[in-house]
C-alpha cells in the first residue's frame, strides 16, 4: 500500500515538475520576443505531462484496478495499433511468437493475413497448406477464430491464436463477397512446408512457372527453371497470384532476371538511412523472351514489387486482378529483453516512382477469375460502418454453412487439361501466343 502511494505520488509529483518546466520555457520564450507558440520542447514536456496526468487518474479510478505497467503496455499498443496496420506493440507472448517462426518449428494453417479496414483480412492461402485445401480464399474477412470474435483483435493476436501444435484442429468463421452466410471452416493444423517455385509447359513452348511464396531460393530456382527449357520456350508465364510476398532481395533478384537496366524498387523513409534503390543489371539478366505475369488480389509486398516494376518498365504485360497493396516496410526493435515494437519506417516506391501501399498494383489486362459468377463491388464497406457490419455477420452465424468438406474434394489443380477453368491463365496464355507471334516478325 505503502510503495503504491509512493508510486501516485511520483506521477502527481511529474506533473507538476513537467507543467512547472513547460510554463517556464513558455515564459522565456515569450520574453525574448518569439513566437507565441510553445517551443518544440516545451509541446513535448506539456504532451509527456498529460499522458502521466492520464496514466495516473486512469490508475486510481478506473473500475478495474490495474497496475501501472499494464496501463502502459495497453498504451503502447493503442499508440501503435493506431500509426498504421502493420505497426504494433510485442509483449512477451507475442514477441516469442514472432521468434518462433525461425527458431522452431511450429504448426499452422497456411494462411497470410493483414489488417484492412480495421478487419482481419486473409491476403492469401498458400498453395498446397491446410487452408488452402480447405478453400480459405483471398479477401477473405475472419469474423471468429474458434469462438473468439477477431472485431478487436491485432495481427499479431490472431495469428498467436491460429497457431498451434500439429493435428490440432481450428475452427474459422469467414465472410466472404457474395456470400450470403458467413462461411465455417474446420481446419486441422500442419507443419508448414511450400514448395516455392514448380513449373510447367503449356502447348510444349509456353514455360509456365509458379511462385508461392519469396524464400531465400526463389531467384536461383527460377534461374535455373530458364536455364533448362531455355532450348525450348518462346514465351514466359510467371504467376505470382495468391503469392504473399518474402524477401525484398529475392524480389529484386527474380525481376533482375527478366530486366537489363532500370530501378526496380526504392525504399524511402523519413531518416536518410532508410533510403535505398534497387537497379537492374545487364550481368544478371537471363531471360529476353515475350513474358506475361499473372496477379491477384492475394498478391502482395514482393510480388507487388515484381509485377509493378515489370509494368513500369515495360518488360510483360501483368494480367490478372489488382493486388493487395502491402507495401510499406517493418522493423522489430526489442525495447526490453522480452519486449519489441514492429514499426513502419519505410515505404516501397516503384521505377515510376508511384507507391504500392493501400494501393496496389492494377493489370495492364483486367481478368476475374470466374468466368460465370459476378458479384459487383459492394461488398466493400466503409471502415466507418465495418463494425456494424461484421457485429451483424455474426449474428448470423447459426445459419452458416460448413463447407470444409465441400472445398477439400473440390480443389482446382492448375494443370494443361484443366486450362479451361483457369480464365485468369487462359487469357495469360492467349496473351503470350500473341506477343510469341508478334516477336518471330520483328
Amino acid at each position: 500500500m505503502k510503495n503504491k502511494k509512493m508510486m501516485v505520488f511520483g506521477f502527481i509529483s511529474a506533473v507538476g515538475i513537467s507543467f512547472a518546466l513547460s510554463t517556464s520555457l513558455i515564459a522565456k520564450s515569450n520574453a525574448a520576443g518569439q513566437s507565441a507558440e510553445p517551443s518544440l520542447e516545451a509541446s513535448r514536456l506539456q504532451s509527456l505531462a498529460k499522458f502521466t496526468k492520464v496514466l495516473s487518474i486512469v490508475e486510481q479510478y478506473n473500475v478495474d484496478a490495474l497496475g501501472i505497467d499494464q496501463l502502459v503496455d495497453k498504451s503502447l499498443q493503442g499508440m501503435l495499433s493506431n500509426l498504421d496496420a502493420h505497426s504494433s506493440f510485442m509483449d512477451q507472448k507475442s514477441f516469442d511468437s514472432l521468434k518462433s517462426q525461425t527458431d522452431g518449428e511450429f504448426g499452422g494453417l497456411g494462411i497470410t493475413v493483414g489488417m484492412r479496414d480495421n478487419a482481419l483480412t486473409v491476403i492469401s492461402p498458400i498453395e498446397g497448406t491446410p487452408a488452402d485445401k480447405a478453400g480459405i480464399k483471398a479477401g477473405d474477412i475472419i469474423l471468429k477464430i474458434n469462438d473468439t470474435a477477431t472485431l478487436s483483435m491485432n495481427i499479431d493476436d490472431a495469428v498467436g491464436i491460429m497457431r498451434g501444435k500439429p493435428k490440432t484442429p481450428i475452427n474459422l468463421t469467414i465472410i466472404r463477397k457474395g456470400a450470403a452466410e458467413p462461411l465455417k471452416f474446420h481446419i486441422i493444423r500442419e507443419i508448414i512446408t511450400v514448395e516455392s517455385v514448380y513449373t510447367r509447359t503449356i502447348d510444349d513452348n509456353i514455360l509456365y512457372i509458379r511462385i508461392t511464396s519469396f524464400d531465400k531460393k526463389v531467384a536461383a530456382d527460377v534461374k535455373e527453371a530458364l536455364v533448362k527449357h531455355a532450348s525450348k520456350s518462346k514465351g514466359i508465364i510467371l504467376d505470382l497470384r495468391n503469392n504473399p510476398g518474402g524477401l525484398l532481395d529475392q524480389a529484386v533478384a527474380l525481376t533482375d532476371l527478366f530486366v537489363d537496366e532500370g530501378v526496380i524498387v526504392s525504399q524511402k523513409g523519413r531518416n536518410k538511412s532508410d533510403n535505398i534503390s534497387y537497379s537492374a543489371t545487364k550481368k544478371a539478366t537471363t531471360c529476353r523472351l515475350p513474358l506475361v505475369v499473372m496477379i491477384n488480389e492475394g498478391s502482395a509486398s514482393a510480388s507487388e514489387i515484381v509485377s509493378g516494376a515489370i509494368q513500369d518498365l515495360k518488360r510483360g504485360i501483368i494480367v490478372g486482378k489488382t493486388t493487395f497493396g502491402k507495401g510499406s516496410v517493418q522493423v522489430v526493435m526489442p525495447i526490453t529483453d522480452i519486449e519489441a515494437i514492429k514499426l513502419t519506417i519505410a515505404r516501397y516506391y516503384l521505377p515510376s516512382g508511384r507507391t504500392i501501399q493501400a494501393v496496389g498494383v492494377t493489370p495492364d489486362v483486367e481478368v476475374d477469375a470466374d468466368e460465370i459468377k459476378k458479384h459487383d463491388n459492394n461488398f466493400n464497406i466503409k471502415e466507418a460502418d465495418l463494425k456494424k457490419h461484421l457485429q451483424g455477420e455474426l449474428e448470423k452465424i447459426d445459419r452458416m454453412i460448413d463447407v470444409t468438406e465441400i472445398n477439400a474434394t473440390n480443389k482446382t489443380i492448375i494443370t494443361k487439361e484443366q486450362l479451361t477453368k483457369d480464365i485468369q491463365l487462359k487469357e495469360g496464355v492467349g496473351i503470350i501466343k500473341a506477343l510469341i507471334i508478334t516477336k518471330g516478325k520483328e
